[in-house]
């Protein structure tokens, strides 16, 4: 591993692959900024420019860079105007925003940033001592470990109902699932639940359905209410950027937990930061305790550090099955695997003893862009959390732009416009009766991904028997249980223990 690290540190030094890593982080953030251009749309572009460079390890430096800069940058637009465009921040709006509304967008900013270096530094050490041993432990998940790890997401609903709210919670999940139905599903070559609309063959967009749920709920709200959109961010507050030691004490723990964690899930093939996110997410709210759990959802910094974290930790994890085993483990990475072909680099387990430059140069690249991207975004983040000082009402027509054109670009079909109006207004009636929406779009993102290994761990066991026959998918199902009813179980411990010291007094 030693040889590996040092001939690693030799490619990835050299003055070309310094200028395409800093290069890459740099147009990945800039295109994670915007709602709707995620990094597959951008490193779909970039594949014939990378293919041009000719060398396999700078050709992979650049889109890796790419990668998780688009990743580091998503968050930008989810904290500021609650436009998740990229999958992997949508958990970071929950609390980012709020910090933002609270004239805290510039710490909100630096937190982001800081645990997203914290996440995807971990993650790189962590792929440089275990990718071997993981590769043999990501070929033990199967279907049936699928379709469980996808049930312990959707059990996750709890950490994003509010005090009261795990009903509607459930009932927004439910409508996810449904809306996962609509379309061809992989398995099955027929139409389901389009009304006869061609459009909807290939079912609902996420991008849609994400800008629907929060972008634009957001921008109808500053409408309506004349009073939100006259305020605006605060000069003092932008400028405070610091994490105090106190602050710093308390993200600490929930850095360390999700850069493990998400890293872990970034290993899986298919699962990919937008699980590993809401998974860090849940977590670390059902661990807090007391008030530290009520203020998630309401400008929470360990809300914010944990998705943030875990999301670039799983970035991370997922060049594991690209490297060792040739399996992408999202569609970013099969992206990244179609240009490794088209190099005549085979990724797989002797890609270590072929290739070793490609393999170690990769990771080498990864802390020294983790590094790019935070020497590259902190100094920006007074001018960029700037936008905030614009009057909200001017910031409606921007908002509303962004919102139509990432809508539009996602599927390149007017249609997608019309879902849009119309499931924003909807969306936006659901959060005038308090409804949380983010469980709408777990369900959503998950649904299609779980009736797929479901239906191929029946076909390959006859039944439902895989559910208690494989000890990892009973394991990661009792998990799954157990992240329902261990909240339940608290907060009704909490009541009964407040209901006996009112008796008391």
């Amino acid at each position: 591993m030693l040889e590996g690290v040092l001939l690693g540190l030799e490619t990835a030094l050299s003055f070309k692959n310094l200028l395409l890593v800093v290069a890459g982080c740099l147009i990945g953030t800039l295109i994670g900024m915007l709602p709707g251009l995620g990094p597959m749309s951008i490193i779909a572009i970039m594949i014939p420019v990378a293919i041009t460079l000719g060398d396999p390890s700078a050709a992979l430096i650049l889109l890796a860079g790419v990668y998780y800069g688009a990743i580091f940058g998503g968050s930008t637009s989810s904290i500021l105007i609650n436009a998740p465009g990229v999958a992997g921040t949508v958990a970071t709006s929950f609390d980012g925003y709020p910090m933002a509304r609270q004239g805290k967008a510039g710490k909100a900013l630096t937190i982001a940033a800081v645990s997203s270096f914290s996440g995807g530094t971990v993650g790189a050490i962590l792929l440089m001592g275990f990718a071997p041993i993981l590769s043999s432990v990501a070929l033990l998940f199967h279907s049936a470990e699928y379709f469980a790890m996808m049930v312990v997401g959707l059990s996750a609903i709890a950490a994003f109902a509010g005090t009261g709210k795990v009903t509607k919670a459930l009932m927004m999940t439910i409508i996810g699932l449904i809306l996962a139905t609509v379309g061809e599903s992989a398995l099955f070559n027929a139409p389901r639940f389009t009304m006869g609309l061609t459009d909807l063959q290939s079912g609902f967009s996420f991008i849609t359905l994400a800008m629907a749920l929060f972008a634009l709920p957001e921008a109808l709200y500053l409408v309506l209410d004349p009073k939100r959109a006259e305020s605006s961010g605060d000069n003092e507050a932008i400028k405070d950027l610091r994490i105090t030691r106190s602050e710093a004490r308390t993200i600490a723990p929930v850095v360390a937990r999700q850069s493990v964690q998400g890293f872990l899930i970034g290993v899986m093939p298919g699962a990919g930061a937008t699980l590993a996110s809401f998974l860090g997410y849940a977590v670390e709210r059902n661990i807090a305790k007391g008030e530290e759990q009520e203020e998630f959802g309401k400008g929470s910094i360990k809300g914010l550090a944990a998705p943030e974290t875990a999301n670039n930790a799983a970035c991370t994890g997922s060049f594991v099955p690209l490297l060792t085993l040739g399996i992408p483990g999202s569609g970013t990475t099969a992206i990244l695997l179609g240009a490794l072909i088209a190099l005549n680099v085979n990724p797989g387990p002797r890609l270590m003893v072929d290739n070793p430059s490609v393999f170690w140069s990769v990771i080498i690249s990864m802390y020294i862009g983790n590094a790019v991207l935070l020497i590259l975004n902190l100094p920006l983040i007074p001018y960029i959390a700037r936008l905030l000082t614009v009057p909200r009402n001017y910031l409606i027509p921007f908002i509303l732009f962004f919102t139509m054109v990432g809508a539009y670009i996602g599927q390149n079909n007017a249609t997608e416009l019309l879902l849009l109006v119309g499931l924003g207004v909807c969306a936006t009636i659901l959060r005038f009766a308090d409804y949380p929406l983010p469980p709408l779009l777990i369900g959503f993102i998950l649904g299609g991904m779980m009736e797929n290994n479901f239906a191929r761990s029946v076909n390959l066991t006859d039944g439902v028997a895989f559910m208690y026959e494989r000890p990892m998918t009973l394991c990661l199902l009792i998990f799954g249980l157990l992240l329902i009813f261990v909240p339940a179980y608290r907060r009704r411990r909490a009541k009964a223990l407040q209901q006996g010291v009112a008796l008391g007094d």
